[in-house]
């Protein structure tokens, strides 16, 4: 019984992707860009972080559900539009 479960949830999660997949092919902009503020995190000696801020980037992403390209989706990037950088 677990074993059909799980083998359902596996491949609904793989037409899912397969359908945001296809559904990003046929989009007629499937990209948008995100303006992103990240920062570095420094560790010093006295084990304080320093913060650096770097000027603000636009990062491209696609308007799909899933990560697909290497791109970020659209969603996930707008609601983390600060980035942390560790060092």
């Amino acid at each position: 019984m677990k074993l059909r479960i799980v083998i359902g949830v596996a491949v609904a999660l793989s037409l899912l992707y397969v359908g945001d997949l296809a559904a990003l092919r046929f989009r007629h902009d499937p990209f948008g860009t995100i303006t992103v503020q990240r920062y570095d995190a420094i560790p010093e000696k006295n084990g304080k972080v320093e913060f650096q801020v770097e000027p603000p980037v636009a990062q491209s992403c696609v308007h799909s559900f899933f990560p697909h390209q290497g791109y970020p989706p659209c969603w996930y990037l707008s609601r983390h539009t600060e980035q942390r950088i560790n060092y």
